[in-house]
Order: C-alpha cells, then structure tokens, then sequence
C-alpha cells in the first residue's frame, strides 16, 4: 500500500443503530401529530391532545370523546332509567330468593291449574244442567227420594264425571305451561330488569397509525461510507500511479549513464 493514504474509519455502529432509532422515534411522533385530526360532528367531537410525556420523553397524547348537548341529555336519561331499573331489581332479589328457595311440586300446581279452568268452564255448564234436570223431573212428577229420581241424579253425575275427567286429560298441557307461567314470571322479570340495568361498554376510538417512511440512516451512513472507500482506493491509486512513474524513470536515468559516461579500461 503506498505511503500517505489512510481508510477511512469504519462507522461506530451502536451510534449508528442509536442515530436510526432516533429518526423512527421522530418520524412516529410527526405522523401522530399528523392524524390526531380533530373531528366535529352534530352528535359529539373527538379532540386530541398531549396529556405528558412518557420516561423516555415521547409525547403521551388523549383522545377525548364529548357528546352534543341533545345527545348528553339522551344520554343522562338513559342512564338514569338503566338505574331505576337495577335499583328496582335489586329491590325485587328477596322476591326471586323466596320462589328459589320453595320446592316447587309440579303436580299439586297443574291440578290447581286445572282445577281452575274447571270452575270457570264447567262449573256453570254443570249448574245449570242440574237446574234444568230437576226442573224436568219436577214436571214429569219424579219426586225426591223416589227410585227414579236417584237413578237420575246417578246418571247426571256420571256423565258430569267423565266430563270433568276428560277435561282433565285435555287440559294437562295447558295447565302445567300456565303453571310454570306463573312460576317463571317473577324470575323472567328479575333478569329483564337486571339485564336492562348493565353497564354499557364505552366505544373508543382505534389510536393513529404512523405511516411516514422513517429516514433510512443506516442506509445514508453506508453509502458515505461507500464514497469514502472510492476516494480512497482512488488515492491509493494515483500514488501508486505516481511511485510507479518515478521507478521508471529512475531505472531510465541509470541505465544511460552506464552506457554512455562509463568507459572500462583496457
């Protein structure tokens, strides 16, 4: 290697990598600023703003949502009647654990059920069937007590039996479904009443994405360092160019003056 030249030093690359982290840390800073854009509607706004720093310095920004006044008061009586509501459920619990805390006997509830739909569908029916058969048996003189007037009554509430039984069969169904209606009323109303009540989840808004390209310096760092490597190799070069000429010519110089100056004695 010829005298004179030096290589350049080779980048220090923890400054190099720290440098690089910088300019990303700057470039995401600018795109935050850049798409914290605050918006307005007629329903509420969305503001930005730097609420500190964190440990490292980087700026800590707020979004913050306000609601227009028409929308606040909707809002404030919502939220009043969502409390009513759990205040009433609440008020209703001891209710719930009373039913809970019963054995509930399905079939003593169906026959009260059915015992029910008796009295309002058959009871007058029969009445006034019993009305109508001692009204008859009275005018066909059939006194009480006589033989035919027993045979009468035994046949009357034979057939008001068989009616009463098939209404029983019939009516089974719908009496265990109104049964358990009842049973199941109070507890459909305590979770109606609790689940209108929970809280509602706020809606946040997604936080900016940075989408400037950081500064590539690793990538500048190496080039520079690429154009000090040509500069240099030039310089080798050239000196190496120059020391070569002067060889030359030196070698040139002393060999004319062993042939022309120079006469060997006999």
């Amino acid at each position: 290697m010829a005298k004179g030249a030096e290589p350049p030093p080779a980048p220090d690359p923890v400054a190099t990598a720290a440098a690089q982290s910088r300019t990303n840390k700057e470039t995401a800073i600018a795109q935050t600023g850049l798409n914290s854009t605050n918006q307005i509607t007629p329903y509420g706004n969305l503001s930005y703003s730097q609420s500190g720093t964190w440990e490292d310095g980087t700026p800590r920004f707020t979004a913050t949502q306000t609601l227009s006044p028409e929308q606040q008061q909707l809002y404030n009586q919502y939220t009043s009647n969502q409390q009513g509501l759990g205040q009433l459920g609440g008020q209703q619990i001891s209710k719930v654990s009373d039913i809970l805390n019963t054995p509930y006997d399905i079939n003593a509830s169906i026959n009260t059920q059915q015992s029910d739909i008796q009295r309002k569908l058959l009871d007058p029916q029969w009445e006034q069937r019993q009305n109508e058969l001692d009204q008859k048996l009275a005018n066909q003189g059939i006194g009480i007590g006589t033989q035919a007037y027993t045979n009468a009554l035994r046949d009357f509430g034979m057939q008001r039996d068989n009616s009463y039984n098939q209404a029983l069969l019939a009516s089974r169904g719908q009496a265990a479904q109104e049964a358990l209606t009842q049973r199941n009323q109070p507890l459909n109303e305590i979770t109606a009443l609790m689940s209108g009540s929970q809280v509602q989840q706020p809606n946040f808004v997604g936080t900016p994405q940075t989408n400037i390209a950081p500064t590539d310096y690793m990538r500048a760092v190496g080039l520079q360092q690429e154009g000090l490597m040509n500069n240099y190799n030039q310089q080798v070069g050239q000196q190496n160019a120059i020391y070569g000429a002067l060889g030359s010519l030196g070698g040139a110089a002393l060999g004319g003056w062993g042939a022309g100056g120079y006469k060997k004695p006999f």
